[in-house]
């Protein structure tokens, strides 16, 4: 399996930028690119799914053991004509002092060879110590080759190339100078989704052609072909149970406001059952007849007015969850189904099912991984333990709720909807500020399904599930 880990020597090196301009720039050349993403993250994947064409996934440490590491990696990247890796933060960087976790001891598990990305400005002489030292810190990893990005020109160019030939044996495999029409916006969470910019493909095609004449292609193939091979893994689904007949529906909003969910979380749907019923949350008048929704994170601040102003589907969710209707929803979908959002000076009706109201701050109010334990009141336990796994990025908080809410979780760590707990459980809605992956840890999907299941063998027949 040919393969890379791109990583830098920090954080907003420009990996991210670069990588997706990898994809793209080899899938201009007629090769099937796998994209994957090192921790938990849904707006790097999306822009990485969009310029290989093919569905990025997250390789995490806490999330997941590091057979189901290997096994996802390889079953994913099985016909591949070559898998990218991005890194998150810097090479070394990890939540252990051990480094167990960091992109190098990802690197090390998948023997990837590491293309490092290096923010160069300001940079001459000096880059020889940088390069050198991280050469030295971990024999075990392979440091193939840099990337110098954001370059002064041509002449701060030919410094960096001469000072790095003389110093260190690391091959220089790109030069890529400062511009700013490679930029991607912003935001609060990162960068824009690719769903939500209307010249995505544009700014992604830019990128490819700045990347595939600054960067040696060839010789970035050829440092991939000559990974070693992998050992065996053993082979069984990287996620979810066999297959069966879908016989549940669940509507799931996708648009500008909901975007943040895992392929392999969908796909693990699915697989236990449930036929996916996409749903506009902006501009569709009225819900479709589904036996349960699901409403995921995304920037549903960012829409407010849109999502107000659809009052029809507001009602039409609330009267279904009202009803009784199977819900689950995660950050974005808590904050639409709470009674009211403000942010920036306004306020906005959201759809009203969770008595509490949300509001955004300029810093987060939970971010990092979460650990919870269930407290025995949620829908569809995970049993055993009943600790789980997660991960949290939110800039809201929720307020006002009442003291007799009941949740689902106690957090052991992390922030939740107020410090303690998480998972507010209303009827048959379960929704939480953090989000869930279905993982060997947590195979939430085929529960949840399983639930909405039974709930459908309860209604009586030839009622509407929405009405």
């Amino acid at each position: 399996m040919n393969r890379l880990l791109i990583s830098a020597a920090h954080k907003s090196s420009g990996k991210t930028t670069l990588t997706l301009g990898l994809c793209a720039a080899l899938r201009a050349r007629g090769l099937t690119v796998q994209p994957f993403k090192k921790g938990p993250d849904y707006i790097d994947p999306l822009w990485l799914t969009r310029a290989a064409g093919r569905d990025c996934h997250n390789l995490d440490f806490f999330l997941m053991g590091r057979d189901e590491i290997l096994r996802t990696f390889t079953t994913r990247a099985a016909g591949a004509d070559i898998s990218l890796i991005e890194g998150n933060k810097g090479l070394y960087d990890g939540l252990d002092l051990d480094g167990s976790n960091s992109n190098a001891a990802l690197a090390n598990l998948l023997t990837a060879p590491v293309v490092l990305v290096i923010d160069a400005r300001g940079m001459t002489r000096g880059i020889a110590p940088l390069i050198l030292g991280y050469q030295a810190f971990d024999r075990d990893v392979r440091i193939a080759g840099v990337i110098l990005n954001q370059l002064g020109g041509s002449r701060h160019e030919a410094k960096l190339r001469a000072v790095i030939e003389h110093y260190t044996d690391v091959p220089v495999l790109g030069a890529v100078h400062h511009d700013d029409s490679l930029t991607i916006v912003e935001r609060h969470l990162g960068l824009v989704p690719s769903n939500e910019a209307t010249e995505a493909d544009a700014k992604i095609g830019a990128i490819a052609a700045r990347v595939a004449a600054q960067v040696d292609i060839d010789r970035l193939l050829a440092v991939a072909a000559a990974a070693p091979a992998m050992a065996d893994v053993t082979a069984r689904p990287a996620a979810g149970p066999i297959s069966v007949k879908a016989d549940v529906r669940i509507g799931i909003a996708r648009d500008a406001a909901f975007a943040f969910y895992y392929p392999g979380d969908l796909e693990a749907l699915r697989a236990a059952g449930a036929e996916l019923i996409p749903f506009n949350a902006l501009k569709d008048a009225r819900l479709p007849d589904v036996d349960a929704l699901f409403l995921g994170g995304g920037f549903p601040e960012v829409h407010m007015q849109a999502l107000e102003a659809n009052t029809t589907l507001r009602r039409d969710i609330r009267a279904a969850i009202e009803n009784g209707l199977p819900a689950y929803a995660e950050c974005g979908g808590l904050m639409y189904l709470a009674r009211s959002l403000a942010w920036r000076d306004r306020r906005t009706e959201m759809v009203g099912v969770i008595p509490g109201d949300v509001v955004m701050h300029d810093r987060p109010q939970g971010r990092g991984y979460v650990k919870l334990r269930e407290t025995g009141k949620g829908l569809w336990p995970l049993g055993g333990n009943g600790e789980i796994r997660a991960h949290e990025f939110h800039y809201s908080n929720l307020e006002n709720l009442p003291s007799d809410t009941v949740y689902a979780y106690d957090v052991l760590r992390g922030t939740g909807t107020d410090g303690r707990h998480d998972g507010i459980v209303h009827k048959n809605l379960l929704a939480c500020y953090v989000h869930m992956r279905n993982l060997d840890n947590n195979h939430w999907a085929a529960r949840f399904v399983e639930f909405v299941r039974r709930h459908k063998t309860r209604r009586p027949a030839g009622r509407q599930a929405t009405r």
